[in-house]
């Protein structure tokens, strides 16, 4: 599975090709999935770029993406958008449109909608507990140098998780395929068996996904984790990201 990562924090100051308003984030979505992803991830934001969990900013996002693709849209719920774990749990509980299904959790009605929660950040157990109250699927977020894959060994919800998202976090082209390994071996003894989904952002973030597709593991690429293709020019879109990706690879969806 390749996921394409629209957004993230990145801002016009960044790079001109970040999507911004509902709309130009479906079209960004619409032409990620025709190059080739087949899962998404959005940040909704505010229209000053601020990251939020507000029904008022959730709804209209996902509804112009999902009104475009016929892929899974998943969101994350972490600090940078709500602070304050009680205020992200309340925020959850105030969404009128979910996340669409993944198709690898197939439930009577077709699927289980996704979304993000950072292990290592304070209520992520409070937060996942909201989402699947809701019967929203968990994506845990295992981040290297932090203590979210030992939490996450230990916590009674991990079992109910649909998957890992391992991200490492290291920069350093270098030495980032070496940390994605590390991270693996931390995933894989306290993991659960979940399915994992591996990155990396900036500068690692071609070369942990070379590593992602040579051990099989789904990947993702896309806006939020890089700006630059995998010989250094700046990308002019997710969708080119994809490509590069993609190039020599058929990725299914899950």
């Amino acid at each position: 599975m390749l996921q394409v990562c629209l957004n993230g924090g990145r801002n016009a100051a960044d790079s001109g090709a970040v999507p911004k308003s509902p709309a130009a984030l479906a079209e960004a979505a619409r032409q990620a999935v025709a190059a080739g992803a087949t899962d998404i991830r959005v940040h909704p934001r505010t229209p000053c770029g601020r990251d939020s969990l507000s029904p008022r900013v959730v709804g209209p996002v996902l509804t112009a993406v999902r009104a475009v693709v016929d892929v899974p849209v998943g969101v994350p719920t972490g600090v940078r958008a709500e602070p304050g774990p009680a205020r992200r749990v309340a925020r959850i509980a105030s969404w009128t449109v979910l996340p669409s299904p993944e198709f690898s959790a197939p439930l009577e009605q077709g699927g289980t909608p996704i979304a993000a929660v950072h292990w290592h950040e304070p209520g992520a157990e409070a937060v996942a507990a909201a989402l699947l109250e809701r019967g929203i699927g968990v994506e845990a977020g295992l981040w290297s140098g932090t203590d979210g894959p030992e939490r996450f060994a230990r916590s009674p919800l991990a079992h109910r998780v649909l998957r890992v998202l391992a991200e490492v976090t290291v920069t350093d082209p270098d030495t980032a395929a070496a940390a994605a390994r590390e991270l693996l071996a931390a995933v894989t003894a306290g993991g659960h068996g979940r399915p994992v989904l591996l990155h990396g952002a900036d500068g690692g973030a071609w070369p942990v996904l070379r590593p992602a597709r040579e051990r099989g593991l789904a990947t993702r690429i896309g806006i939020e984790d890089t700006l630059l293709l995998p010989d250094g020019r700046p990308a002019t879109d997710n969708a080119q990201l994809v490509r590069a990706a993609t190039a020599g690879r058929r990725w299914r969806r899950v």
